[in-house]
């Protein structure tokens, strides 16, 4: 986060009351139960922040875990720490995913789930300063690699006869708002299409389904988590922490979650409720 951004959170606090001082909310977590045991996931964008919590919630379930990134340091530091494999993947390359996803085959032996969670926000502010560039990265990134590596998961998981599959969009709270940013544009297109797909392929044995997280603390949010996560917007005045996020996207990969499909698990605390008041 810029000193800019620094100062004008530090005015906003002063206005609103809001306490400048560390917000450590108390954070419960359900003990593992090897929900996840059996499961093969790829997680796009793995190798830090919500990436990389889903990442070693899922192992801590009992899956076989892919992280992908394009940073390879990142992708091995991490997956030596969460105690999965990696594969370095430019989500931006389209001609990359038929042998990205023959790789991550051949090293688990079948690929179950399909977490696309890589992302990217350029916080803009509003449309008249969004540059094509601007445009075309977060298009490319949010929305056109989550649907064609979908697309190429689909084609494998059918050819092979699989009994049981996910895929899981990690959408945002800014995609159940009105919204100029391609951010925010890519992720209400994301929610359609987690609702489109969950129609078509649940036939097939794949369930699809989306977290929507508000505020959450990563390096995209400029939020670090030992900072001071006091957020006036949020409903409880709060930063989310990505472990809160990965109990609920490990739910939507276990069974236990077998009769949710096509949702979209908007992750707020409901502040994106549209209530009377």
């Amino acid at each position: 986060m810029s000193i800019k951004k620094y100062i004008k959170r530090g005015i906003e606090y002063v206005l609103s009351g809001t306490p400048v001082y560390n917000v450590k909310p108390t954070i419960t977590y359900i003990d593992s139960s090897q929900k996840l045991s059996g499961k093969n996931i790829i997680i796009t964008g793995g190798g830090r922040g919500l990436g990389y919590a889903m990442a070693k919630r899922y192992v801590t379930e009992g899956a076989n875990v892919i992280i992908s990134g394009r940073d390879v340091e990142t992708l091995k530091k991490s997956a030596l720490e969460i105690g999965c494999s990696f594969l370095p993947l430019d989500v931006q390359k389209i001609e990359m995913f038929d042998d990205f996803l023959e790789e991550a085959w051949n090293i688990m032996g079948k690929v179950d789930c399909l977490v696309n969670n890589a992302g990217v926000s350029h916080h803009e502010g509003n449309i008249r300063n969004v540059t094509l560039d601007d445009f075309n990265t977060q298009i490319n990134t949010n929305l056109r690699s989550g649907y064609f590596l979908s697309q190429k998961f689909i084609e494998k998981f059918e050819a092979n006869q699989l009994k049981s599959g996910n895929i899981l969009f990690v959408s945002s709270e800014r995609g159940m708002m009105a919204d100029d940013l391609p951010y925010g544009i890519t992720k209400a297109a994301i929610n359609t299409l987690v609702q489109g797909l969950a129609r078509e392929l649940i036939k097939s044995n794949i369930r699809v389904n989306a977290i929507a997280p508000g505020v959450t603390a990563s390096d995209m949010t400029g939020f670090k988590q030992d900072g001071n996560l006091a957020l006036s917007t949020q409903a409880t005045g709060r930063v989310y922490y990505p472990e809160e996020i990965a109990e609920i996207a490990s739910f939507l990969l276990s069974d236990a979650s077998n009769l949710l499909n096509g949702q979209i698990l908007v992750c707020n605390e409901g502040k994106s409720i549209n209530y009377r008041r």
